[in-house]
């Protein structure tokens, strides 16, 4: 098995098929094998499962995958990396590898055609300019056991963020609804190349049902989106431009039924705490 994070084969591979990085797609491959195997490890993943791979750019974790799962498939939006791919990971009978945009494919089609028997997981590289949007959509889909993804360490502060602190935000929550985050270690700068210019991290999301009462998604993630638009001012006045049909006195109420005081901040809030807001607001409307 070819080396890929070894920087004397990249180069070579560089050279062979006059390919460039592209800042465009946010690309920065890894040079340190420890990576992608520990990501692996930590994902779970054994011949029992299925893994969608999203980015697999010249699969070190592609690799890495194949050896444990009992298949993989891979979305490539970057067509200049097919033969590149064809020569790192050709040898495995168990891997699909789709060129296209995993944006605009029906993710739980997919998977249903891909893996029958086995327990689906997502695992991803993510660029860090589609990181929100991709794991949204991973996560939407409601078709995988657990997302394990690598991302700006910012980002994953974000994800696993508690109420009340400064990285909480409506994609926290997002995040939490949908799935039990665990941040599981960091990537320094130095295990890529071209260096990004900061550290990684790498999370695990085990998806799992709703944790909260929820009687309306929509009306929950529309009243989490108003809380968090104006994070400096009172949850009231959040919710007052998200929900222009109530008055500040009748949001006022709102918050006094769930208990909540009236200079309450919607960073304050949980899961639960958003539950009983946006099921109160729901019969108001």
């Amino acid at each position: 098995m070819l080396d890929v994070c070894d920087p004397r084969v990249i180069r070579a591979l560089l050279e062979k098929y006059g390919f460039h990085f592209s800042k465009a797609k946010g690309q920065n491959f890894l040079t340190q094998r420890w990576v992608p195997q520990r990501i692996a490890q930590e994902a779970g993943i054994d011949r029992s499962t299925g893994v969608l791979e999203i980015g697999p750019g010249f699969g070190p974790l592609t690799q890495e995958l194949c050896l444990r799962a009992g298949r993989v498939t891979a979305i490539e939006l970057d067509t200049t990396l097919r033969p590149v791919l064809a020569e790192t990971v050709g040898e495995f009978d168990n891997l699909t590898i789709h060129f296209a945009d995993a944006m605009k494919m029906d993710l739980p089609a997919l998977v249903q055609a891909e893996f029958p028997g086995l327990t689906p997981a997502a695992c991803a590289n993510l660029p860090y300019y589609i990181t929100s949007p991709v794991l949204t959509r991973l996560l939407e889909s409601r078709c995988f056991s657990a997302v394990t993804v690598m991302v700006q360490k910012e980002v994953a502060r974000r994800i696993c963020a508690a109420p009340g602190t400064a990285d909480y935000s409506a994609f926290s929550i997002l995040c939490q609804y949908h799935a039990a985050p665990e941040l599981l270690f960091d990537i320094p700068a130095s295990c890529f190349i071209p260096q990004p210019k900061v550290t990684s991290a790498v999370v695990c999301l085990r998806t799992r049902p709703a944790p909260a009462d929820i009687r309306d998604e929509v009306l929950f993630f529309r009243t989490v989106r108003a809380s968090f638009a104006q994070r400096r001012k009172t949850l009231v006045n959040g919710l007052a431009s998200g929900f222009p049909q109530l008055t500040k006195a009748e949001l006022t109420d709102v918050l006094a039924a769930c208990g909540l005081p009236a200079n309450v901040r919607g960073e304050t809030l949980g899961l639960e705490g958003f539950a009983a807001l946006s099921n109160a607001i729901g019969e108001r409307l």
